[in-house]
Protein backbone atom coordinates (compact mmCIF):
# COMPACT_ATOMS: atom_id res chain seq x y z
CA UNK A 1 0.00 0.00 0.00
CA UNK A 2 2.68 2.66 0.37
CA UNK A 3 4.77 1.88 -2.18
CA UNK A 4 1.42 2.32 -4.02
CA UNK A 5 0.91 5.58 -2.99
CA UNK A 6 4.53 6.71 -3.26
CA UNK A 7 4.42 5.51 -7.15
CA UNK A 8 1.08 7.41 -7.30
CA UNK A 9 1.90 10.39 -5.67
CA UNK A 10 5.76 10.61 -7.58
CA UNK A 11 3.74 10.20 -10.92
CA UNK A 12 1.74 13.13 -9.90
CA UNK A 13 4.84 15.09 -9.28
CA UNK A 14 6.41 14.91 -12.12
CA UNK A 15 3.28 15.34 -14.09
CA UNK A 16 3.73 18.87 -12.17
CA UNK A 17 7.21 19.49 -12.65
CA UNK A 18 6.97 18.85 -16.41
CA UNK A 19 3.83 21.22 -16.75
CA UNK A 20 6.26 24.05 -15.02
CA UNK A 21 8.46 23.21 -16.91
CA UNK A 22 6.54 23.37 -20.85
CA UNK A 23 5.09 26.69 -19.47
CA UNK A 24 8.52 28.07 -18.59
CA UNK A 25 9.83 27.26 -21.95
CA UNK A 26 7.21 30.09 -23.21
CA UNK A 27 8.20 32.53 -20.24
CA UNK A 28 5.34 31.39 -18.21
CA UNK A 29 6.14 31.02 -14.87
CA UNK A 30 3.69 28.69 -12.14
CA UNK A 31 5.36 30.41 -9.27
CA UNK A 32 4.69 28.97 -5.56
CA UNK A 33 1.33 27.80 -4.59
CA UNK A 34 -1.51 25.96 -2.91
CA UNK A 35 -1.63 22.24 -4.29
CA UNK A 36 -5.82 23.53 -4.71
CA UNK A 37 -4.66 25.61 -6.92
CA UNK A 38 -2.55 24.24 -9.39
CA UNK A 39 -5.12 23.20 -11.81
CA UNK A 40 -6.42 27.10 -11.95
CA UNK A 41 -3.30 28.53 -12.60
CA UNK A 42 -2.17 26.25 -15.43
CA UNK A 43 -5.26 27.33 -17.14
CA UNK A 44 -4.90 31.15 -16.05
CA UNK A 45 -1.14 30.67 -17.79
CA UNK A 46 -2.58 28.94 -21.37
CA UNK A 47 -5.75 30.81 -21.71
CA UNK A 48 -6.18 31.68 -25.21
CA UNK A 49 -2.75 30.22 -26.69
CA UNK A 50 -4.36 27.20 -28.48
CA UNK A 51 -1.26 24.77 -28.75
CA UNK A 52 -0.71 25.58 -25.04
CA UNK A 53 -4.11 24.42 -24.24
CA UNK A 54 -3.75 21.32 -26.16
CA UNK A 55 -0.68 20.68 -25.12
CA UNK A 56 -1.29 20.72 -21.35
CA UNK A 57 -5.13 19.65 -20.50
CA UNK A 58 -4.05 16.04 -21.46
CA UNK A 59 -1.69 16.34 -18.51
CA UNK A 60 -4.33 18.00 -16.55
CA UNK A 61 -6.58 15.33 -17.08
CA UNK A 62 -3.93 12.72 -16.17
CA UNK A 63 -2.91 14.87 -12.85
CA UNK A 64 -6.36 15.27 -11.38
CA UNK A 65 -6.83 11.47 -11.92
CA UNK A 66 -3.87 10.52 -10.37
CA UNK A 67 -5.31 13.19 -7.15
CA UNK A 68 -8.34 10.58 -7.20
CA UNK A 69 -5.93 7.70 -6.94
CA UNK A 70 -3.77 9.22 -4.41
CA UNK A 71 -6.82 10.52 -2.02
CA UNK A 72 -8.22 6.88 -2.34
CA UNK A 73 -4.28 5.19 -0.87
CA UNK A 74 -4.48 8.03 1.93
CA UNK A 75 -7.82 7.33 2.42
CA UNK A 76 -7.44 3.17 3.15
CA UNK A 77 -3.67 4.10 4.90
CA UNK A 78 -5.20 6.22 7.21
CA UNK A 79 -8.00 3.20 7.47
CA UNK A 80 -5.23 0.89 8.02
CA UNK A 81 -3.42 2.57 10.95
CA UNK A 82 -6.79 3.16 12.79
CA UNK A 83 -7.12 -0.38 12.78
CA UNK A 84 -4.30 -1.79 13.92
CA UNK A 85 -3.34 -0.65 17.70
CA UNK A 86 0.11 -0.21 17.21
CA UNK A 87 -0.19 1.97 14.73
CA UNK A 88 -2.88 4.18 16.52
CA UNK A 89 -0.33 4.14 19.30
CA UNK A 90 2.63 5.75 17.56
CA UNK A 91 0.07 8.11 15.92
CA UNK A 92 -0.46 9.84 19.34
CA UNK A 93 2.70 11.23 19.10
CA UNK A 94 2.26 14.99 17.11
CA UNK A 95 3.40 15.02 13.72
CA UNK A 96 3.04 10.96 13.10
CA UNK A 97 0.44 10.35 10.75
CA UNK A 98 -1.11 7.53 9.26
CA UNK A 99 1.80 7.30 6.90
CA UNK A 100 4.60 7.60 8.79
CA UNK A 101 3.27 4.75 11.18
CA UNK A 102 2.97 2.63 8.59
CA UNK A 103 6.76 3.36 7.33
CA UNK A 104 8.25 2.58 10.81
CA UNK A 105 5.50 -0.32 11.99
CA UNK A 106 6.76 -2.07 8.29
CA UNK A 107 10.34 -0.92 7.87
CA UNK A 108 10.87 -1.98 11.77
CA UNK A 109 8.69 -5.04 11.25
CA UNK A 110 9.95 -6.53 15.15
CA UNK A 111 10.77 -4.29 17.91
CA UNK A 112 12.41 -7.28 19.71
CA UNK A 113 14.87 -7.07 16.72
CA UNK A 114 16.76 -4.11 18.85
CA UNK A 115 18.28 -4.92 22.21
CA UNK A 116 17.88 -0.94 23.14
CA UNK A 117 15.61 1.75 21.78
CA UNK A 118 18.65 3.79 20.62
CA UNK A 119 19.81 1.52 18.33
CA UNK A 120 17.02 2.60 15.82
CA UNK A 121 18.91 6.17 15.13
CA UNK A 122 22.05 4.60 13.77
CA UNK A 123 19.84 1.26 12.38
CA UNK A 124 18.36 3.80 9.78
CA UNK A 125 21.55 5.92 8.96
CA UNK A 126 20.49 9.65 11.33
CA UNK A 127 23.68 9.43 13.63
CA UNK A 128 26.64 11.36 12.67
CA UNK A 129 29.87 9.25 10.46
CA UNK A 130 33.07 9.09 11.97
CA UNK A 131 36.08 9.48 10.12
CA UNK A 132 39.40 8.19 12.33
CA UNK A 133 42.54 8.37 11.27
CA UNK A 134 45.52 8.27 13.52
CA UNK A 135 45.26 11.05 15.86
CA UNK A 136 42.22 12.68 13.45
CA UNK A 137 38.59 11.96 15.07
CA UNK A 138 36.26 14.04 12.76
CA UNK A 139 32.30 13.54 12.69
CA UNK A 140 30.58 14.29 9.51
CA UNK A 141 27.15 13.97 8.07
CA UNK A 142 24.78 11.55 9.06
CA UNK A 143 25.45 8.10 7.34
CA UNK A 144 22.23 7.41 5.53
CA UNK A 145 22.57 3.81 5.93
CA UNK A 146 19.40 1.66 6.22
CA UNK A 147 16.05 2.32 5.33
CA UNK A 148 15.91 5.58 3.28
CA UNK A 149 11.73 5.86 3.16
CA UNK A 150 11.86 5.36 6.85
CA UNK A 151 14.78 8.24 7.23
CA UNK A 152 12.62 10.49 5.26
CA UNK A 153 9.30 9.53 7.10
CA UNK A 154 11.42 10.73 10.74
CA UNK A 155 12.86 13.61 9.21
CA UNK A 156 9.37 14.78 7.79
CA UNK A 157 7.90 14.14 11.00
CA UNK A 158 10.40 16.03 12.66
CA UNK A 159 10.14 18.99 10.33
CA UNK A 160 5.92 18.85 11.06
CA UNK A 161 6.97 18.95 14.62
CA UNK A 162 9.38 21.91 14.88
CA UNK A 163 7.20 24.01 12.70
CA UNK A 164 3.59 23.16 13.39
CA UNK A 165 3.14 20.22 16.16
CA UNK A 166 1.90 21.43 19.46
CA UNK A 167 3.80 22.47 22.03
CA UNK A 168 5.72 19.58 23.99
CA UNK A 169 8.75 18.65 25.57
CA UNK A 170 9.70 17.25 22.63
CA UNK A 171 9.55 19.79 20.67
CA UNK A 172 11.32 22.22 23.09
CA UNK A 173 14.12 19.97 23.61
CA UNK A 174 14.11 20.69 19.80
CA UNK A 175 14.07 24.20 19.67
CA UNK A 176 16.54 24.36 22.74
CA UNK A 177 18.83 22.89 19.88
CA UNK A 178 18.16 24.61 16.84
CA UNK A 179 19.09 27.79 19.13
CA UNK A 180 22.10 26.54 19.44
CA UNK A 181 23.76 24.47 16.67
CA UNK A 182 21.01 25.63 13.84
CA UNK A 183 17.45 24.01 12.81
CA UNK A 184 19.12 21.23 10.70
CA UNK A 185 21.48 19.44 13.21
CA UNK A 186 17.79 19.89 15.40
CA UNK A 187 15.52 18.18 12.70
CA UNK A 188 18.28 15.35 12.87
CA UNK A 189 18.40 15.13 16.38
CA UNK A 190 14.78 15.40 16.50
CA UNK A 191 13.83 12.79 13.72
CA UNK A 192 16.38 10.43 15.20
CA UNK A 193 14.54 10.66 18.71
CA UNK A 194 11.62 10.31 17.13
CA UNK A 195 12.52 6.91 15.80
CA UNK A 196 14.05 5.53 19.29
CA UNK A 197 10.34 7.09 21.03
CA UNK A 198 8.39 5.18 18.94
CA UNK A 199 10.18 2.08 19.25
CA UNK A 200 9.67 2.96 22.75
CA UNK A 201 5.95 3.27 22.54
CA UNK A 202 5.99 -0.10 20.34
CA UNK A 203 7.83 -1.95 22.89
CA UNK A 204 6.14 -0.87 25.52
CA UNK A 205 2.74 -0.67 24.75
CA UNK A 206 2.29 2.68 26.01
CA UNK A 207 1.03 6.40 24.23
CA UNK A 208 3.32 9.33 23.60
CA UNK A 209 3.17 11.87 26.69
CA UNK A 210 3.23 15.57 26.17
CA UNK A 211 4.84 16.18 29.76
CA UNK A 212 8.74 16.21 29.97
CA UNK A 213 9.29 11.96 31.17
CA UNK A 214 10.56 11.08 34.36
CA UNK A 215 13.94 9.88 34.33
CA UNK A 216 15.35 6.81 36.63
CA UNK A 217 15.90 9.48 39.87
CA UNK A 218 12.24 10.00 39.56
CA UNK A 219 12.70 13.56 38.76
CA UNK A 220 11.66 15.47 35.05
CA UNK A 221 13.89 15.51 32.71
CA UNK A 222 16.64 17.85 33.53
CA UNK A 223 17.24 21.04 31.45
CA UNK A 224 16.62 20.00 27.78
CA UNK A 225 19.44 22.17 26.31
CA UNK A 226 21.75 20.30 28.05
CA UNK A 227 21.03 16.62 26.92
CA UNK A 228 22.52 14.93 23.69
CA UNK A 229 21.73 15.69 20.27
Amino acid sequence: MLGARKAVQQGMIALEMSLRGLLRNFGLKVGAIARGQFEHRIRELTVGNLMLEAATEPMLRARASLRRELAELERRVRQLAQDDPVRHRLMSMPGIGAVVALTFRSAVDDPARFTSSKKVGPWVGLTPSRNQSGERDVSGGITKAGDVNLRRALCQAATVMMNRGRSTWLRTWAAQIARRRGRKRAMVALARRIGVILHRIWGDGTTFQAEAPINRKGFNEPNLAQLPA
